[in-house]
């Protein structure tokens, strides 16, 4: 299935979401593809279509050799912060209420 198509599958809260997910530092691809079942190669596609020129080529710049992108090169094995209180969320979607 060519990306494009698989884009045009997703709700627009999902791409935002993947969009979003790219940016971070510390998401790795692999969390991409866990929730959404797209490989690194197709987040890439997905972002080039998604982005304005500059922002993908900000975006490409910055993840090339970002080790944290990469959770096999990662040495960061949990290093997000979590509160107390913060409620478990399961694929970063809130439980129904």
């Amino acid at each position: 299935m060519k990306i494009t198509q698989r884009i045009s599958s997703f709700p627009e809260a999902d791409l935002d979401r993947i969009v979003e997910m790219a940016w971070e530092d510390r998401t790795p691809f692999e969390a991409i593809q866990a929730q959404f079942g797209l490989s690194e190669q197709q987040v890439i596609e997905l972002m080039r279509a998604e982005l304005k020129p500059s922002s993908w080529r900000r975006w490409r710049i910055r993840v090339q050799g970002r080790t944290t992108k990469h959770a096999a090169l990662s040495a960061v094995d949990n290093a997000r912060f979590k509160s107390n209180q913060q409620r478990a969320i399961t694929q970063n979607k809130l439980p129904k209420r």
